[in-house]
């Protein structure tokens, strides 16, 4: 089991979109210390999302969660500066598109935020291998990344206990976050696998009892 406690980043994806500041606003009430918001171009996924206005109107409307921001974009490269600037706390960037991965996770600490990098289910673990180092987390996708609400997939445990096995290796103290189908139950499973940052979004967000909920997650 990983060292760090088990800590929920709520995915405002699920939220009620008209009311996006509402949602936030219900987090941070609950003492939820982190928003997960998940950005989509309708190419690296095959869906749309957030862009950077939504961070920075998150910001205006009072907002001071830590914005755990997940760049699911063929080019995230060229939009950095502009996540920073709108209030990025964390930006993680994926393995997958072709561009210097390096380069970029240096240029996001440059900026002043944390930053993450993030495997697809077909990726394996080793592709992320060169860059822990580089980061304060390391996502997990339990599910192929695009919608909300889909399946768990059992089949990326031993993914998250082998990117928990370098991080022991190598004595590395990043986070090991998971997203996809993540609720009190798959959240145990990823919890004993080694994983200690649960995205979850329509396990949360329909919670009959959310309070109860964040605090099921944070004894795990």
């Amino acid at each position: 089991m990983s060292a760090h406690p088990s800590f929920l980043s709520p995915s405002l994806l699920a939220g009620d979109h008209a009311r996006l500041a509402d949602g936030a606003a219900m987090v941070a009430e609950l003492g939820i210390g982190w928003l997960h918001l998940d950005i989509m171009d309708g190419h690296f996924v095959p869906n749309l999302s957030f862009g950077p206005e939504t961070l920075a109107a998150l910001r205006r409307h009072g907002s001071q969660l830590f914005f755990d921001t997940h760049l699911m974009l063929s080019e995230p490269h060229r939009y950095l500066e502009a996540f920073a600037k709108a209030g990025a706390s964390r930006i993680s960037i994926h393995i997958e598109p072709d561009y210097d991965h390096a380069a970029a996770l240096a240029r996001i600490v440059e900026l002043g935020c944390h930053a993450g990098i993030v495997l697809n289910p077909d990726t394996p673990a080793s592709a992320v291998e060169p860059f822990l180092a580089s980061v304060d987390l390391v996502l997990v996708m339990t599910v192929q990344p695009g919608f909300g609400g889909q399946s768990f997939r059992k089949d990326m445990l031993p993914k998250i206990a082998a990117v928990d096995a370098l991080r022991r290796e190598r004595k590395l103290a990043f986070r090991l976050e998971v997203d996809g189908g993540i609720d009190l139950v798959t959240a145990a499973e990823c919890r004993a696998a080694g994983a200690d940052t649960f995205v979850a979004g329509t396990s949360f967000f329909k919670a009959t009892d959310r309070p109860a909920f964040a605090a099921a997650i944070a004894r795990l």
